[in-house]
């Protein structure tokens, strides 16, 4: 039986500086994602391997960081979220320094890998704050940590290009080593040791048999448009997905101490706030896959505006801004009307600006301001899904109910990739000796992001209204 410190024994007032601490890791954690996006297409020249093997070093990032989530997560509940929250870092640390002394490809990927696996980072935080905050904290804490996965998207693509630029491209991993080694020496200072625990033994079958299903599921979609959708070894391997993740889920119904509590996965609120965030997930990503393209694509194409990547980073970044001015909003939204509401808000605001792109796109400033709009409705929907989560499960599930949440959303981001990969490549272009994306795959994929919003707010209308659903037993708190 899990043993669960009641909260209303302790004393101890919420931490200064817990907040501002974690929203920081996060945004370090986020920046992971786009921090070797400037220098993809040098990349090969850089390591001396080929442009389809150095892709590796986005899918290592990608797939590290959608089979360690899940696992950070049950492990932050059974032995301290703190301490797993350390461990992530360390991890980023460890691949910032294996990165910044690569000079070949392989140990480049084994850095990048070891920079996803800290993904993790962003859940334990917000579990964190539903462990130390009171209620009335909550919201406006957990949207300002949620919203650095999309600011720290935001910034880090003008940022490292810059850096790229400017200096040795090594010095993007020396600086994401910096800002490891920085989060660690603030959270051993600011954030404490939660006493919630969900002691048992640990699900190693499960653990091994998620992995293999994600990589067997993700491994094709990110890298289909390389191999071919029909070839046999994406069909394979997408088949043994479905496999495998039907072993996984009866084997986790039948022990005791499952990776993931699929019954309590399976639950109204809970189910349909993830499968929202496998669609929000998908908007996001089609934002920061299309918009840089069509910014940098040949003015002699008609539609292109000619930017380098940093100038399109530059233009671009106040949607990352909008999501973190917004945290307030988003707070109080959710206070007065509940998390359900933000969250279908942000998915009208993410269709709403995707519309705008498709039939605004002549000048600059349409794509900053469609760019924008999305941003506020992902800023909004990323603050409501940890706030649905948290309140449907008991604390001694909470690090590991995020955890799943935020596969969700990587499922979304992976999907993404693959989809708006194929149509940009499926509509082109000639000019000169160049291919490129024509309008019309641009403005496709902004129907497609379209559709996924409309997706995303049918969920959330079926999330259960907050006096239908039932709360967990030891989920009250007291004022502190």
């Amino acid at each position: 039986m899990a043993v669960e410190t009641p909260l209303s024994t302790r004393e101890i007032p919420a931490p200064r500086g817990i907040v501002p601490v974690l929203a920081t890791v996060g945004i370090s954690v986020a920046l992971m994602q786009t921090l070797i996006v400037p220098i993809l297409p040098r990349l090969p020249v850089l390591v001396g391997a080929s442009p389809e093997n150095t892709s590796w070093a986005v899918t290592a990032t990608l797939l590290a960081g959608a089979v360690v989530t899940p696992i950070s997560g049950r492990l932050g509940d059974m032995f301290g979220k703190r301490r797993m929250l350390l461990t992530s870092l360390s991890l980023m640390v460890l691949g910032s320094a294996v990165c910044a002394l690569a000079t070949t490809l392989v140990p480049l990927v084994v850095g990048r890998a070891l920079q996803g696996a800290a993904m993790g980072a962003i859940p334990l935080g917000i579990a964190i704050l539903r462990d130390e905050l009171p209620s009335r904290r909550l919201p406006g804490a957990m949207a300002t940590i949620s919203a650095t996965m999309g600011v720290g998207g935001a910034i880090g693509l003008p940022s490292a290009a810059f850096v790229a630029q400017a200096t040795d491209w090594h010095m993007l991993f020396v600086a994401s080593l910096v800002l490891g080694l920085i989060g660690i020496t603030a959270i051993l200072f600011v954030v404490p040791e939660s006493s919630q625990r969900n002691p048992g033994r640990f699900d190693v079958a499960g653990a091994l048999l998620l992995s293999v299903a994600l990589v067997l599921l993700l491994l094709p979609v990110t890298k289909g448009n390389d191999w071919g959708w029909t070839a046999p070894a994406t069909l394979g391997m997408l088949a043994g997905a479905l496999v495998v993740f039907v072993g996984w889920g009866l084997y986790e119904l039948r022990v005791p101490r499952p990776l993931v509590d699929l019954r309590l996965s399976a639950r109204r609120p809970i189910l349909m706030t993830n499968l929202a965030s496998v669609a929000i997930g998908f908007s996001m990503y089609s934002n920061i896959l299309a918009f840089p393209q069509l910014l940098m694509a040949p003015t002699e194409t008609g539609y292109g505006f000619g930017q380098t990547m940093v100038t399109a980073g530059i233009a671009l970044a106040p949607a990352g801004l909008v999501m973190m001015a917004l945290s307030p909003v988003s707070a109080r939204i959710t206070t007065r009307f509940g998390a359900r509401v933000t969250l279908g808000c942000g998915a009208v605001l993410v269709g709403l600006g995707y519309l705008m792109a498709y039939v605004l796109y002549q000048e600059v400033w349409h794509i900053v301001g469609a760019s924008m709009l999305i941003g506020a409705g992902i800023g909004l929907a990323y603050a409501a899904m940890p706030a649905l989560i948290m309140g449907a499960v008991p604390l001694r599930e909470s690090a590991a109910a995020n955890s799943l949440n935020t596969l969700m959303r990587s499922i979304g981001t992976t999907s993404a990739a693959a989809v708006v990969g194929v149509m940009l490549a499926a509509m082109t272009q000639r000019i000169g000796d160049s291919v490129v994306p024509a309008l019309e795959g641009f403005r496709a994929s902004f129907l497609v992001a379209t559709g996924a919003a409309v997706v995303a707010l049918v969920f959330t209308i079926l999330i259960p209204p907050p006096g239908r659903s039932v709360r967990p037993v030891d989920d009250t708190r007291p004022e502190r």
